[in-house]
């Protein structure tokens, strides 16, 4: 996710800021020519095709975040994230695909950039081409392994990553359950987070918090660049000029692009994607089907269903949506996205203030959201309760945090043997009923997933 931060510019610019100002950021981008002598080329599809690529490099770290931030060991001067980026003909929407770096790879035939031999094809892993032919021959094995003809090439390292981040004033993580990984220094409880620079750069980097290994760590990366994009398309951003040229500035510090990809297609993009936001965006890794593929002298490698992989790739040439079409939006307020559905969650409502007829009134609107009231609202023992309380087995602990988000304010309290049944004792405090729906879990054939579907609520 060190390019996450690249994906964004196209999305900053959309601020409106003069030709003047782009063309200033335009001029600080490192360049390159990834299509030299190119040949044989896929034949272009619809919309605009991005290869972003974000390497291992780490010469501006300071010892300080070395040592913080689990930063040593020495670089592979290789493709640590690969990400194909699709954005569609009308420009209102943003397909992202994650190429895991250890996939399986027939590199074409190329000359090695290190040693100046001339190499006929063979395979690699994915990340390896960027080690012996540089950008060049990262995008033709990408081309050729994807049938995507790529547009323009975009370079990252994660040293300027976390000043990004800093940058954007911080990016908001929702963790279902804690993450921690010894490696990283990761350590963050269940809930949501407000993540700095440094502790970004741990969330993305993380490969060892579960089983998932890099593919785990591709789906957070993913849930990172979506939330990054909420926070600069809502966080006033692209509204302040000032702050778009430091947010800007920052981001193509240390970024390395072709020659194509200049002021006019920033300025062409920009005007393009003005309604842009996390709705917008959908996320997939590319169907995987060996999970350890041993080949000679290379080791284990990820290899691809290649079915899968062609519908996936062909699906982006014909410009068509990856994740499923969105639902109408609901009429009224915006639905909370809660992990149990509702009407699963058995509740018994007991009123714990003064207000006569209140009980029946939560049991009726908590109905009308969705739970399987009893329909029996009881009165509360012992003095009037000030705040409202969901009391809950600890067995149905998600059942009750889905239950809590309907109350908002409501107070959780686990008691062991209760059983099945949450039980609400509505407070003086109590101001309504939130419509609450279980979190979207459709994500068509390809298994993608919308921005706005892992952002926090």
């Amino acid at each position: 996710m060190r390019m996450a931060t690249t994906l964004s510019v196209g999305v900053l610019a959309a601020g409106g800021i003069g030709h003047a100002v782009v063309t200033s950021l335009d001029t600080g981008i490192d360049r390159i020519d990834p299509f030299k002598d190119m040949k044989n080329r896929p034949q272009a599809g619809h919309g605009l095709n991005i290869l972003l690529v974000g390497t291992d490099g780490r010469d501006r770290i300071t010892e300080e975040e070395r040592r913080r931030y689990r930063l040593g060991g020495a670089p592979c001067h290789c493709t640590d994230t690969v990400m194909l980026v699709h954005l569609s003909a009308n420009r209102e929407r943003a397909s992202v695909v994650s190429l895991p770096r250890d996939s399986y790879a027939e590199m074409p035939e190329h000359t090695d950039l290190t040693t100046g031999r001339r190499h006929h094809a063979h395979p690699v892993k994915l990340n390896a081409a960027y080690a012996e032919g540089g950008p060049g021959l990262t995008v033709r094995t990408v081309e050729s392994m994807t049938g995507v003809k790529i547009d323009h090439y975009l370079e990252v390292d994660f040293t300027s990553f976390m000043k990004t981040v800093d940058a954007v004033g911080g990016v908001q993580i929702c963790t279902p359950k804690p993450l921690k990984d010894s490696y990283t220094g990761l350590d963050l409880p269940a809930g949501p987070h407000e993540l700095d620079g440094g502790q970004a750069l741990q969330y993305v980097r993380a490969r060892h918090v579960d089983g998932a290994s890099d593919l785990g760590r591709m789906q957070r990366q993913q849930k990172f660049l979506a939330a990054l994009i909420d926070q600069v398309t809502s966080g006033g951003v692209l509204l302040n000029p000032v702050r778009f040229r430091q947010v800007a500035t920052t981001m193509l510090s240390s970024v390395r692009a072709d020659q194509g990809f200049g002021t006019e297609q920033m300025l062409t993009l920009a005007k393009a994607m003005q309604g842009f936001g996390p709705a917008s965006s959908e996320f997939v890794s590319v169907p995987l089907g060996d999970m350890s593929f041993p080949v000679k002298g290379i080791g284990s490698t990820v290899k691809w269903d290649a079915a899968k992989a062609q519908r996936l790739f062909q699906s982006l040439r014909e410009d068509r949506p990856l994740s499923p079409a969105r639902p109408a939006a609901p009429k009224g307020p915006r639905p909370v996205d809660v992990d149990v559905a509702p009407k699963t969650i058995r509740v018994q409502v007991y009123n714990g203030t003064r207000t006569d007829g209140l009980g029946g009134r939560v049991d009726a609107a908590l109905r009308g959201a969705g739970f399987d009231t009893t329909r029996q609202p009881r009165t509360g023992t012992g003095p009037e309760t000030a705040r409202t309380v969901v009391s809950y087995d600890p067995r149905w602990d998600r059942s009750a945090k889905s239950l809590a988000a309907a109350l908002p304010g409501a107070q959780l309290k686990a008691v062991p043997g209760q059983g099945g049944t949450l039980q609400v004792t509505v407070g003086s405090d109590y101001k309504g009923v939130a419509p609450v729906r279980e979190r979207e879990q459709q994500t068509g054939q390809f298994e993608a997933v919308r921005g706005d579907q892992v952002v926090c609520p």
